[in-house]
């Protein structure tokens, strides 16, 4: 299993490279702790393997879209069979269009399908037709909600000082100044809180967006209904931002597993099998924006991209959702991740440490606090400190994880989970010794 020691020439080599040509030496994701960090090599279902020999399991699963592991055979072979035909056209094609049909027949709110290149892509899109829709500049989103990498979404995602609602945070260098003025923030399940601050606003906002399962925290009972329900009065298109539940929590991702139905919905990860592609989903009469029948009519959203709907990530893509569909597919998912969370709660118990597991058993953290998870402030109180030394024992140990989730996977097998409970075990006596 991986370890700090014992790194080969070739890794050293590979890690000094990444130092010169990539800033920080990372792509801009998940990094380790330097002395920790490797080198992916190749990966098979749920382990990857560095060049220095080590292996790990991996609960990043190439940050949520390889639900069924790394190099799953059916997915290399619908790509490869793809590939046989061409790599892009620009052009329709049939995996395309049967992506297209099949996101349209499990999604609830998908009446049309526009695809796109990545996540941020499609939360960005979601937006700009929902504003063209509405004919109104300003969103409403939640404070902790992370929509991807534009200058709309970066706001208030994780701000250490937050400001009164419903002021937002910048999160990044080199958004304008002037986004801030377009962005509302309300905190996440606190309905009244929310509604309240619709209704004050509702005549301005083009839109609300919110992840129905906000990053790890599970919305409370009657919370989205609730936003639902606002929103729908006032006329407002609903977004919901399905990049991480879109058929992972169900089929038909968050929208069937909560019961609440949004105009228009964002996928990425699962739906590219591993590849770069996502989409906007939604209402028809919104969609239509997208047209280019209504080019020249000032209601035309322009929306291009080189590889939008490329077809061997429609192929990834149609061959993934195919084993989601196999029966107790989505049972056998939660059972893992069911056991996971439970070990791992039971795991910091008995090594004394204050801990909340948060998420559902799909996706998951733990935070080491008293408090309930249940927004983003309550997430503060945390000892992150504490959290990162426990992500760093896990992975002296082969077990590697995101900063802030767990991912599971359809063949994380009954080996994985039984080595990952004993890493659990072992990282969390480590923490509570350093921590005395």
């Amino acid at each position: 299993m991986a370890g700090p020691a014992g790194r080969s020439p070739e890794e050293e080599a590979l890690l000094q490279k990444a130092m010169r040509v990539l800033p920080g030496g990372v792509l801009g994701g998940y990094y380790a702790p330097q002395e920790l960090a490797f080198v992916v090599k190749e990966a098979r279902g749920p382990r990857l393997h560095d060049f220095s020999g080590r292996e790990y399991i991996d609960y990043i699963l190439g940050s949520g879209p390889l639900v069924l592991g790394h190099a799953h055979p059916a997915v290399v072979a619908a790509v490869e069979a793809q590939l046989r035909k061409g790599t892009t056209y620009f052009q329709l094609s049939e995996p395309t269009l049967s992506l297209a049909e099949e996101i349209c027949r499990a999604v609830p709110c998908a009446e049309q399908v526009r695809f796109c290149g990545s996540g941020s892509e499609a939360t960005f899109f979601a937006l700009r037709v929902a504003r063209a829709y509405r004919k109104r500049d300003k969103i409403l989103k939640f404070e902790g909600g992370f929509h991807g990498v534009h200058d709309y979404s970066l706001m208030s995602v994780g701000p250490r000082e937050p400001k009164a609602f419903p002021a937002p945070t910048p999160d990044s260098a080199g958004i304008p100044h002037a986004i801030q003025g377009e962005v509302l923030v309300a905190p996440f399940n606190d309905l009244a809180e929310a509604e309240a601050m619709i209704e004050a606003h509702h005549h301005d906002l083009a839109a609300v967006i919110m992840e129905p399962f906000q990053r790890l925290i599970v919305p409370q009972p009657g919370f989205l209904q609730g936003v639902r329900a606002v929103t729908a009065r006032h006329g407002i298109p609903l977004v919901f931002d399905e990049i991480v539940t879109g058929f992972r929590f169900a089929y038909g991702g968050a929208q069937e597993y909560y019961g609440v139905v949004p105009d228009l919905a964002a996928f990425g990860k699962i739906v590219g099998g591993g590849f770069p592609l996502a989409a906007v989903a939604g209402r028809r009469d919104i969609m239509r924006h997208f047209s280019p029948d209504l080019d020249g009519t000032g209601e035309f959203v322009q929306q291009a991209g080189t590889l939008n709907g490329n077809p061997i990530a429609a192929a990834a893509g149609l061959a993934t959702l195919a084993e989601l569909r196999k029966p107790g597919a989505y049972e056998r998912l939660f059972a893992t991740g069911t056991r996971l969370m439970r070990g791992l709660e039971a795991a910091a118990r008995r090594a004394g440490l204050p801990a909340q597991v948060a998420g559902e058993a799909p996706v998951f953290e733990i935070y080491f606090t008293d408090r309930p998870i249940t927004d983003y402030r309550a997430t503060l109180g945390a000892d992150r400190d504490r959290h990162a030394a426990f992500t760093r024992e896990l992975l002296t140990r082969g077990v590697v994880k995101a900063a802030q989730k767990f991912y599971v996977s359809l063949v994380h097998g009954d080996d994985e989970v039984v080595r990952t409970l004993q890493v659990f075990e072992e990282s969390m006596a480590a923490v509570a010794g350093t921590s005395h």
